[in-house]
């Protein structure tokens, strides 16, 4: 294609890159072993790219660099953000002694003669102190009479008529200890404790410990804003691809993925190629991250850096030593503001999102930072020459059966391959390996569609049953329910 009008040396080696990236998906031949004490000279990167993990600490920097800010919610709206200070107890909890059970309050030692009328429930006033031999029907969470020395449980006791007198008398079928049954005022905690620290994940149980603790609202650090822009003129968003026209895929997929990384999408626009609309969009966006997909490379309507330009933002990342996705970039736009530029093929999407919006975004809502794991890999996994390599894998206990979802034989799924894996009659059975998947290409999202992770592979690539970190995705740990 070099007579191509209008190509240049940048269109040419972008064309080189994606063939690179295209072979890579399709090959599954193991990479050359390297015979022992042999030296591994260190790859190089491509000129201007930033390596992989210098690329995630530099998103991860650029949200911690931005003003902190905080608001305080009812706490309905509080889950999945972060304490911007730390819980205290607002009261003794329980603020009162309360019964762990229904049953009997009784005080003294027994037979108790049971005292006339209705029992104790919970929610109501305090209730009349109790004399020595007496006893009264109490429910769970309900106060305990002043002067009670226990809670004797329903199916722990025998209630009678004594002879002669008319009157209830209560039995302990088993020994009866002080306090039993009794959840005393402050059990749990005293008014002024602290029970969480700041910087703690708001979550269910913790809205449910703030809620019993006495608050109705939570000083939080809000979501990140994201508004995201889908570039390209070729983008349908309904039916079948027809007349060079395709579905347009990341629209569906980022909205829900943001959110479950904990971002706040405020809008997602389809703004086609045209510059004007791109640099207005971006330049008048509120938005504390924008992410636009497409557009990052060098061809003819390729207007992200142009615009940026134009808006002198500054260039934080142009360009990652990874695949798919190296043609990701991360500016800043103003103090506080920052644009994720995303490729356009929906893996290489994939992979800028996860190498650069979730540290930054993670980072933005003062979240902690997700530890790292390594988990063996099943298969020999090839490599790029020069670049760290993202591959979906599925996790399954050691087999040697094939997992490439039919990519061999034309039948049967990735998902379906992945769990036959783990009924396969390998060695060392019982150990939980990443198993890669198949169609992996940029542009390809069926291998992801079944994974629950993506492997870090190394330049030049890795061997059966090496370590390599794994990123888990969202619907691993249940962020979409």
């Amino acid at each position: 294609m070099t007579g191509q009008p209008g190509r240049t040396g940048q269109d040419r080696e972008t064309d080189r890159d994606r063939e690179v990236d295209e072979a890579l998906a399709l090959v599954s031949r193991a990479p050359a072993p390297v015979p022992e004490h042999a030296t591994v000279p260190a790859p190089k990167s491509r000129t201007g790219a930033t390596p992989w993990a210098e690329a995630r600490a530099a998103a991860a920097r650029a949200g911690r660099a931005a003003a902190p800010r905080t608001h305080r919610v009812p706490l309905g709206q509080a889950l999945g953000q972060v304490l911007a200070e730390p819980l205290d107890a607002l009261t003794d909890l329980p603020s009162f002694d309360t019964s762990a059970m229904d049953g009997w309050a009784v005080a003294g030692p027994g037979p108790w003669l049971v005292k006339e009328g209705g029992g104790i429930l919970a929610g109501h006033a305090a209730p009349e102190p109790l004399a020595d031999g007496e006893a009264v029907r109490i429910a769970t969470g309900a106060r305990i009479p002043p002067d009670a020395t226990a809670v004797i449980r329903s199916e722990h006791a025998r209630a009678e008529e004594a002879k002669g007198s008319g009157k209830g008398l209560l039995y302990a079928l088993r020994a009866v200890l002080q306090g039993q049954d009794i959840r005393p005022r402050g059990q749990e905690c005293r008014t002024g404790d602290r029970l969480l620290p700041a910087g703690s994940l708001v979550t269910p149980a913790v809205l449910g410990l703030a809620a019993a603790a006495g608050f109705d609202a939570l000083l939080t650090v809000p979501r990140p804003r994201v508004e995201v822009l889908i570039l390209g003129d070729e983008l349908l968003t309904s039916g079948l691809p027809h007349d060079g026209m395709v579905r347009d895929a990341l629209g569906p997929l980022l909205d829900p993925w943001l959110r479950a990384l904990g971002a706040e999408v405020t809008a997602t626009r389809r703004l086609g190629d045209d510059a004007d609309a791109l640099h207005r969009a971006v330049t008048t966006s509120d938005a504390d991250l924008v992410i636009t997909t497409g557009g990052t490379a060098a061809g003819p309507v390729d207007h992200v850096h142009p615009i940026l330009r134009k808006a002198g933002a500054e260039l934080l990342v142009d360009g990652v030593a990874v695949r798919p996705g190296h043609p990701m970039l991360l500016a800043r736009l103003t103090q506080d503001r920052y644009l994720v530029g995303l490729p356009g093929n929906p893996l290489a999407a994939v992979s800028g999102l996860l190498t650069l919006a979730e540290p930054l975004l993670r980072a933005r809502a003062r979240l902690p930072s997700l530890e790292p794991y390594c988990s063996p890999v099943r298969d020999a996994v090839s490599g790029h020459p020069h670049d760290t390599r993202l591959v979906p894998v599925v996790h399954r206990t050691d087999s040697r059966t094939d997992s490439r979802g039919g990519g061999r034989s034309g039948s049967g799924t990735d998902a379906d391959a992945g769990r036959a894996a783990g009924r396969g009659g390998g060695q060392e059975q019982g150990r939980e390996q990443a198993v890669p998947l198949h169609y992996n290409g940029p542009a390809m999202l069926r291998g992801i569609a079944a994974a629950d992770g993506l492997a870090v592979v190394p330049p030049g690539g890795a061997q059966a049953d090496q370590e390599l970190e794994i990123l888990d995705l969202p619907w691993t740990e249940g962020r979409f329910t």
